[in-house]
């Protein structure tokens, strides 16, 4: 019943609009489904963001699969018409058949650029904007997805050189991604605009054994987030952690080195969340308007209470 009303009045509200798929006037009494209905108005809300979206040049690192690959192509189905996106991550040839996907899907409307860059790497970032032609520069959204977990080892048994990649690519690659960005939003003539979207993880909230290291990473990007939003605060530049829980992506692979049967093993009995979940709390976050903050997010599958604590149908 409640929904009922809710349906009634939104129809009388909109009675003196056309019907949303014919010509002639809204009339009180609907001719057309009530699950018709819901549908135009999730386009109509889509197409608010699309809208909002429009024009924009947003970045989106570690883009070759799972989370920023998904990302990448939400943000060109939200935004077909006017939209340039570069994608980054090591594997070049994949992002071209990344980018050749989103053209398959969406058209000529989004502009995709591919850009092989490694953010464990100082000296690629240095060069990253210098090296984009012009009319990439002007960038409006970062999406600091590049990550990666290796290995189960505790202490004192952890491999240095596992270590020094995560924090490379995890912490130091992500700060200095957002110091090579964060001058173009600071230019801005009204003080300062743009979006600063960084993929966290439950991890940084709850450490769990076996995962010190890059627990240890997902709490230092938390801390930065946290202060970065503090210190932009009498900007309009708004700075949005994104923490899943358990997503299905590359992630456990490349945890045990390429070992398929100890990562499926991971997910075994349970659902978890996929890459296309996560984007589109990404696109959500980065198409409200422009004085609404999603500051802080965390998105767990339905069987997930907490980082260790899973229930699994055996």
């Amino acid at each position: 019943m409640t929904l009922l009303r809710t349906y009634t009045r939104s129809i009388g509200y909109f009675r003196h609009l056309s019907h949303p798929f014919t010509s002639s006037p809204l009339s009180a009494t609907p001719t057309f489904p009530i699950t018709t209905y819901h549908t135009y108005l999730r386009r109509t809300m889509v197409s608010a963001m699309g809208k909002r979206l429009e024009g924009k040049t947003i970045i989106v690192t570690g883009a070759s699969s799972g989370i920023g690959k998904s990302t990448a192509k939400e943000f060109a189905r939200t935004s077909p018409n006017n939209l340039k996106l570069i994608i980054t991550a090591r594997r070049i040839e994949t992002l071209k058949e990344v980018a050749a996907e989103i053209k398959q899907e969406v058209g000529d409307g989004v502009q995709v650029l591919p850009v092989k860059l490694d953010v464990s790497n100082p000296e690629e970032i240095s060069n990253f904007v210098s090296s984009l032609p012009e009319e990439f520069r002007d960038i409006d959204v970062l999406v600091n997805n590049a990550g990666l977990v290796k290995g189960v080892a505790q202490a004192p048994d952890i491999d240095t050189a596992d270590i020094k990649v995560m924090f490379d690519t995890n912490v130091t690659g992500l700060i200095n991604m957002t110091q090579a960005i964060l001058p173009i939003f600071k230019k801005r003539s009204d003080g300062g605009r743009g979006d600063i979207i960084n993929i966290g993880s439950i991890a940084g909230r709850e450490p769990y054994s076996g995962g010190s290291i890059y627990c240890a990473t997902k709490a230092a990007v938390r801390s930065f987030t946290d202060a970065m939003r503090k210190e932009l605060i009498a900007t309009r530049i708004r700075v949005i952690e994104i923490d899943p829980g358990q997503v299905e992506t590359e992630f456990s692979v490349v945890r045990f080195g390429g070992d398929k049967a100890k990562a499926d093993a991971v997910y075994k009995g349970v659902e978890p969340l996929t890459g296309d979940d996560i984007a589109e709390i990404v696109v959500f976050s980065a198409g409200r308007r422009e004085n609404v903050v999603i500051a802080d997010t965390l998105v767990f599958p339905n069987h997930q209470a907490a980082a260790g604590i899973l229930h699994r149908k055996l």
